[in-house]
């Protein structure tokens, strides 16, 4: 993984991790252990699910760069239709506070899609790369 790969995923995952703490903290206050168990499994769910799409998307623009904006769609609706998924599939659970779990889900999804829009923004990457073969000025090349 690239310095501005590994960069960007660092600037959006804490943010991310930070929103679920702060989304734990106030799910335990609200609704108990339960609530807190809840946030802190959406989180963790979000990092992973988002972290895992941003490195495969990377690998793509890496090494099939024509198909880097048709994954990139395809690859943020796979991921909120399986976010949405994994609320319908624990809305009945015990074992957490599901509302807590959803309303946490679509927070922390939230904060990391604006961290890492943030970090794109911020990224200062060349549109072309620059070929290493053509290291010589255009004007020494007419005078030999």
């Amino acid at each position: 993984m690239r310095s501005n790969d590994a960069r960007t995923l660092l600037q959006a995952a804490l943010p991310a991790a930070g929103a679920g703490i702060l989304a734990a903290v106030i799910s335990g206050v609200v609704a108990g252990g339960k609530g807190a168990v809840g946030a802190v499994v959406a989180t963790v769910i979000v990092i992973l699910f988002m972290g895992m799409g941003l490195v495969v998307l990377q690998r793509t623009a890496k090494s099939l760069p024509h198909l880097f904006q048709a994954m990139g769609l395809m690859l943020y609706a796979a991921q909120i239709l399986l976010l949405f998924i994994f609320v319908a599939a624990f809305k009945n659970t015990t074992l957490f506070n599901p509302k807590a779990f959803a309303i946490t889900l679509v927070a922390v999804t939230l904060v990391w899609i604006a961290a890492q829009t943030r970090a794109h923004m911020k990224a200062k990457l060349l549109y072309v790369e620059p070929d290493p073969s053509s290291s010589e000025k255009p004007e020494n090349k007419g005078s030999k």
